[in-house]
């Protein structure tokens, strides 16, 4: 450990890095004296003349009360350098890790130059923390060549190690990471055996602040996600597994058990949990009473990235009353609530910022990141074609919506991002093609030119859905041109004027902490023409 508390390069850090985060969860305690940054740093939404620079006082990461052991008004050390040895020391100044904000420290940079990267390390009880690499954005008009970012999802603990994340933080032409939900997983433990790889302990359901708080506390004590976010500034959104499976809106699956003002509190912690622990801008998140994390980020005049959130604000399930919890969101296709224009995904707001920030939009590439499959998908059963609804797919009205003012905004070269569904995707999305009224209208997609490509990201450890299922799905779903549920990793994008190329990078075995890396699948996209090459 003595090697992560010293000025180092990124390459360094990953040797440094050790995989025995069980140690930790056994001897906090015994840290207390010699190592309050246990969480690591991170660095997040770049801006021109700065970003976000992270850590978290714990300690102690098993402590009940989700505090991390740490003492109350904390001061904590911050200095950034333009050198990885901090000789050439730019700024500094001091912030307080307080038990208002679960011990974690936020520090909003500015004045810096922009599209460079620059160092950046905290110091709390006479200990220096790990040293942080992040880069600043190109200025808005600037004249970009390429950028490379990678993208990762679903990261459950108990289903694998972290290795995913290790291999990007290894990529050494990365910018950053956009990370599209479920970096954390509230329910309980698995029985061993049952595809369970290491253990919670006995870390209860998150459903408190403090329990969402330790979740985190348990992730950000693996040395690859540590290495992940010392290497490059992250842009994160959640999906459904911050807070609770598949919930929408102030709708949870638990129904009368937990009602709307009962889970409304439930997803205050979470989300409080989840800004706490991230390195985002707090001026911009925390508005009053409002958690807002859809926001923008333009990287010159290469490309402008709308990061979106697709639960707070959406309508409940389509046709609950046919919920089938074994099988989860399903329902026909015919459902009256798929074509309700007052039904939402985005919540109308964001809806109008989005669009609104199409309309302006003058980059050469549009990225909408997102968490759930916008594409349409039916599959076929022995009771007849179902539409899986917790997915945009759920939304008909809406994706409409969206689809159209993609066309009419003029937006040049639109891709959409997704997670969620632990499985790799290529898509292209068609404006007056819906599988879910396939079944229904027989409508097809020949002859019918794409408005958009879709690129979905398979998760980083959690167990993927049936591959037999899906592939005997797509003869009525043409709109997928690129499925695989039987690996885990990340994607990788290199970005030019003229082209996304796109790899499914995966790895090895996610039950091996040293898995290997390859790539899986390429497409790309070509300027000027919608869809995937």
């Amino acid at each position: 450990m003595t090697l992560l508390h010293t000025p180092t390069g990124r390459r360094s850090f990953l040797l440094g890095a050790a995989i025995g985060v069980p140690a930790l969860l056994t001897s906090g305690r015994a840290l207390a004296a010699s190592d309050p940054f246990t969480q690591g740093v991170a660095s997040g939404d770049p801006w021109p003349d700065g970003f976000v620079i992270w850590t978290r006082i714990a300690p102690d990461i098993t402590a009940a009360d989700g505090l991390g052991g740490a003492p109350d008004n904390l001061p904590v050390r911050w200095e950034v350098a333009e050198d990885d040895g901090f000789r050439r020391i730019v700024q500094a100044g001091e912030a307080v890790s307080r038990h208002l904000m679960g011990g974690a420290v936020h520090v909003d940079l500015a004045g810096l130059r922009p599209d460079r990267p620059y160092w950046y390390r905290f110091n709390a009880l006479g200990v220096n923390s790990p040293v942080g690499r992040a880069w600043t954005t190109p200025l808005p008009d600037a004249q970009v060549k390429a950028v490379r970012f990678t993208a990762a999802t679903c990261s459950h603990y108990e289903q694998g190690w972290f290795s995913a994340y290790r291999h990007m933080a290894a990529d050494e032409e990365s910018r950053f990471t956009l990370f599209l939900g479920d970096y954390i997983y509230e329910g309980v433990g698995r029985p061993a055996g049952e595809g369970r790889v290491r253990s919670y302990g006995d870390l209860p359901v998150a459903d408190s602040l403090a329990n969402y708080r330790r979740r985190y506390a348990l992730h950000h004590a693996d040395p690859d996600l540590q290495a992940l976010h010392a290497a490059a500034p992250a842009l994160a959104i959640w999906d459904d597994h911050e807070t609770m499976n598949d919930y929408s809106g102030i709708w949870s699956q638990e129904g009368e058990r937990l009602p709307p003002t009962a889970f409304a509190w439930r997803r205050a912690n979470a989300y409080r949990a989840f800004v706490e622990n991230m390195p985002l801008r707090l001026s911009r998140t925390w508005q009053g009473a409002r958690t807002t994390i859809f926001r923008r980020m333009q990287w010159g005049n290469l490309a402008q990235f709308d990061l979106l959130d697709g639960r707070q604000y959406r309508s409940a399930p389509a046709c609950t009353a046919g919920l089938d919890s074994a099988r989860g969101h399903m329902t026909a296709p015919d459902c009256p609530d798929l074509e309700d224009p007052a039904r939402t995904f985005l919540g109308f707001e964001q809806e109008r910022w989005l669009y609104d920030g199409w309309q302006r939009s003058s980059a050469r590439w549009n990225l909408m990141v997102q968490n759930l499959l916008v594409a349409p998908m039916v599959f076929d059963t022995p009771e007849g074609p179902v539409i899986w609804t917790d997915t945009w797919n759920g939304f008909g009205a809406a994706r409409r919506r969206l689809l159209d003012t993609m066309v009419s905004s003029g937006i040049a070269n639109p891709v959409t991002l997704a997670g969620d569904y632990h499985s790799f995707w290529c898509n292209n999305l068609y404006r007056g093609f819906d599988a879910n009224r396939f079944a229904v209208d027989g409508l097809n997609v020949r002859g019918e030119a794409p408005v958009a490509a879709e690129f979905v990201v398979s998760s980083v450890t959690s167990s993927g859905p049936p591959q037999d299922f899906y592939r005997r799905a797509m003869p009525n779903n043409p709109q997928i041109t690129f499925f695989d549920s039987e690996h885990r990793g990340y994607m990788s994008f290199d970005m030019t004027a003229d082209r996304l190329d796109a790899r499914c990078m995966t790895i090895s075995d996610k039950a091996d902490p040293r898995a290997t890396l390859s790539v899986l699948h390429q497409r790309s996209v070509e300027a000027g023409r919608p869809g995937l090459a």
